[in-house]
Parts: structure tokens; C-alpha cells; sequence
């Protein structure tokens, strides 16, 4: 997936352990092992609000794009260029 989720960046920058920002978010540190590890298909923008507020950051400081497809994906892109 071209979404990359940089959540242990932060975590390390604010020094803080998974099981305190998953309890600070109210979400199980399974899931956010879901979300850390780039496993997950959709992030609800509560959670996303509640990690930014537990982190102190913006949306992009957790989200970034790249380019190129998965597999099995097709590529929105190359759909508009034909």
C-alpha cells in the first residue's frame, strides 16, 4: 500500500511505550499494532484525531505517500493515464 504510517517515529520522538499511547487513544495495543505495523485497510479520523492528540502532532507527521502499487492493487493512476 503507497500509505506509509510512521506512528513509531512519533512514539520515539515523544519517548513514549505502545501500551501508554494506546491507552491514552482508548484503542487495544493490538490494534495499534495493526495501524504501526501498516496492516490496517482504513483509520478513522476519531483515532486519527485521538493519536495526534495523545502525540501532539498533525495527521501528516503519521501519514505519507508513496508512490507505487501493492500487489494485486491496481494503480488509480495508470487507470487515468489510459
Amino acid at each position: 500500500m503507497p500509505i506509509v504510517i510512521d506512528i513509531d517515529v512519533m512514539i520515539a520522538r515523544r519517548k513514549m511505550g505502545v501500551g501508554e499511547l494506546a491507552d491514552r487513544v482508548g484503542i487495544t495495543p493490538a490494534n495499534l499494532a495493526v495501524l504501526k505495523n501498516g496492516r490496517a485497510k482504513a483509520v478513522r479520523f476519531s483515532t486519527l484525531g485521538a493519536l495526534c492528540a495523545a502525540l501532539d502532532c498533525q495527521p501528516g507527521d503519521l501519514l505519507r505517500w508513496e508512490p507505487g502499487e501493492a500487489e494485486g492493487e491496481p494503480s488509480a493512476l495508470a487507470d487515468q493515464r489510459a
